[in-house]
């Protein structure tokens, strides 16, 4: 295009030069400009029915194909209403960009609809928050916001336009995209973990959702083969080593991160979901590395042993050189791996009898039992809830990597609708599988009608024991009472669905679980079906993340 019609061209012709292809909004008058730059560069508009589930929807599209996500939000409460997305795109690391509309300049601070300076307010959760100079310089703008979400550590960016400014011409920007120059990790630091690996028995690997973001997924695959360290994956790891991997030992997780004299953290955040970085125990602490994809990302609340930031796929590649010089020796660990593998193995052979529980009413992990039946391989698994999600993480294991999405460490409720929109877009000839908390399913069912006008089909399954679980339970061990609790007893979650154009049932009983899957799998529309469990179990969590 020689010449932009207006500075909504520019815009939208930035971000295709970015590989963005669907534009999630909901729709708004500030932001018209960008519509019809969208229509002009064929770009795909996709409308929800909250702001939330628009920025949800661009983070999981930037965590399902690793290339940018795009919002556009119209001003003021469109903005306000995606502040929660972009707050976990911002704990996720997830490259994504929200445009926004602004009051127009010529009528700023006399009242205009809408008026507010959104900026200061996205700064916080944000690599970078401003809004574009003039009309002319919007092309340039962008180009800026995309260039600074995907350079390593990704993260969510926030550009507002005034709205006079959008309508007005713009000059076309000659794009010059720019795909970060790999960070060249310091071999310094790489010998010392090497050397630290050496001197290790008990030694465990943990891969983060870096690892799948930054592709180095298989050279992190290799590195645990060819030293034969054993792996638990957080987040997005998951499916690095497929379910069934002989060095897979999530289900030994307690005995390994207890016992273990050396952790080697990749790709994620010594956070709340990792003892804060604490291993081993009171009498005997484990040594532990922490590996980052950029140095703003390594742990300054604690001292680790040794640390190391990079590429990680040139991190990983270099550590097995550096591990080869060091004299590691894979077979040193050999009776560890077998320990742990004994222990996973003992656990999922203990797991049986729950997950075949005939028990009335429904133990959740009947739920989880009968769905491992009818999972394709590459099935695409979002968890959004509570317990019954955290079942989910325990019991659904992929056998592939990218295929597994949870809300992440800021652990927002309402993610599930807009990540089921983005992984039917991402992942169209997989099945989508959208695992609901009853609490959860509160906050973005209304999406259902997004699922249903642009025809895409997700098995949606509710957990629903009536109660806020992950507050009930431990009120009433605080306290010996609850308040602010309780939820409907078997709510209707299915007829939401079905009112909405899609399809459900409600499931009472454990033997009509897997045929109810079956007929969601088969329906080809949105189908929810709607599983009324027992409240009385509570997930056996160890943390409370506080």
């Amino acid at each position: 295009m020689e010449s932009a019609k207006h500075a909504g061209d520019a815009a939208v012709a930035v971000s295709k030069a970015y590989g963005v292809e669907t534009m999630f909004t909901l729709s708004g008058g500030h932001v018209f400009p960008l519509y019809d730059g969208a229509v002009h560069e064929d770009m795909r508009i996709l409308d929800v029915r909250h702001e939330q589930s628009a920025v949800f929807a661009a983070e999981a599209t930037a965590r399902l194909t690793r290339k940018p996500g795009l919002a556009v939000l119209t001003a003021g409460p469109g903005i306000t209403n995606g502040v929660s997305g972009v707050a976990t795109a911002h704990f996720n690391g997830s490259p994504v960009v929200v445009m926004g509309g602004r009051a127009p300049q010529s009528r700023w601070g006399s009242g205009a609809l809408q008026e507010l300076d959104h900026p200061p307010l996205l700064k916080p959760i944000t690599k970078l928050s401003f809004t574009a100079t003039d009309a002319e310089s919007v092309g340039q703008d962008v180009e800026m916001a995309f260039r600074t979400a995907v350079a390593p550590h990704r993260g969510p960016v926030f550009l507002d336009f005034y709205m006079d400014h959008l309508f007005s011409p713009s000059p076309a920007h000659e794009v010059r995209t720019q795909t970060p120059s790999p960070l060249e990790p310091d071999p310094d630091d790489l010998a010392a973990i090497a050397r630290l690996l050496a001197e290790a028995e008990r030694p465990v690997l943990v891969y983060g959702s870096d690892v799948w973001m930054d592709r180095a997924e298989e050279a992190a695959r290799d590195f645990a083969e060819t030293w034969r360290l054993p792996v638990i994956p957080n987040g997005q790891g998951r499916g690095i080593l497929p379910s069934g991997h002989e060095l897979l030992v999530t289900r030994a997780r307690s005995l390994a991160f207890k016992q273990a004299d050396l952790v080697i953290v990749i790709g994620t955040p010594l956070d709340f979901r990792l003892n804060f970085g604490w291993f081993g125990n009171q009498d005997a602490l484990a040594r532990v590395v922490h590996i980052a994809d950029a140095p703003s990302q390594l742990a300054t609340h604690m001292q680790p042993a040794a640390s190391a930031a990079g590429d990680l796929s040139v991190v990983l590649w270099s550590l097995g050189t550096a591990c080869g010089d060091a004299g590691v020796k894979p077979d040193a660990y050999a009776s560890w791996v077998s320990k742990l593998a004994d222990t996973a193995a003992a656990a999922i052979a203990g797991d049986a009898e729950l997950l075949a529980s005939d028990s009335d009413p429904i133990h959740p992990m009947r739920v989880y039992g009968e769905l491992g039946k009818v999972l394709a391989d590459d099935a695409v698994v979002i968890g959004d809830g509570g317990d019954f999600v955290s079942y989910a993480g325990k019991y659904v294991e992929p056998k592939q990597p990218g295929n597994w999405l949870d809300p992440g460490p800021y652990g927002c409720l309402g993610t599930g609708l807009g990540y089921s929109v983005a992984a039917r877009l991402a992942r169209p000839s997989s099945q989508v599988v959208l695992l609901l908390g009853d609490g959860a399913a509160g906050f973005s069912l209304m999406d259902v009608d997004t699922l249903v006008r642009h025809r895409l089909p997700v098995v949606m399954i509710c957990g629903n024991n009536g109660i806020w679980g992950l507050e009930k339970h431990p009120m009433q061990l605080l306290y010996g009472y609850d308040v602010a609790a309780e939820l409907q007893p078997q709510c209707r979650y299915d007829q939401v669905v079905t009112a909405l154009g899609g399809g459900g049932e409600l499931v009472t009983k454990p033997s009509e679980i897997g045929p109810a899957l079956r007929r969601a799998f088969d329906s080809g529309i949105p189908y929810m079906v709607n599983i009324a469990t027992d409240p009385q179990i509570a997930y056996p969590r160890s943390t409370t993340g506080v």
